[in-house]
Order: C-alpha cells, then sequence, then structure tokens
C-alpha cells in the first residue's frame, strides 16, 4: 500500500502529485492492468515474441536513418 503524508504547507494539488508519482514508480497500476484479465502463459510468451519483433524492427529503422 502506498502512502504519502502531508507535509507541512503543502497544499493537496502537491500532495495528489506526489502520490501519483509515487505509485507510478512503485508500478502498482501496470501491475493491476495487467492482472486485470487471466493471459495464459502461451498468450503471454505469443505477446512478447510479438513485442520483440517490434523492438528490433524499430531499432533497425533508427540505424538506417542514421
Amino acid at each position: 500500500m502506498t502512502k504519502v503524508v502531508l507535509k507541512p504547507n503543502e497544499t493537496q494539488e502537491q500532495l495528489l502529485r506526489r502520490f501519483r508519482k509515487r505509485v507510478t514508480n512503485n508500478g502498482v497500476l501496470s501491475t493491476v492492468r495487467r492482472k486485470r484479465w487471466y493471459i495464459s502463459k502461451s498468450e503471454l510468451r505469443r505477446i512478447e515474441k510479438k513485442k520483440a519483433i517490434r523492438r528490433s524492427r524499430r531499432r533497425q529503422r533508427k540505424a538506417q536513418q542514421r
């Protein structure tokens, strides 16, 4: 559980900004989104393979542009 304590002379907006930053750094939202639906291991492997192919294609395009 992520907690933030209101500091002296801190506004609610600053507190909320600090909370959001801490939540994103902890990776809480990405974990929740990933576990929202069940994905089988074979499906996960297929998705990761697609991501790897896209990354490699992007890197190749960047290398060709230079």
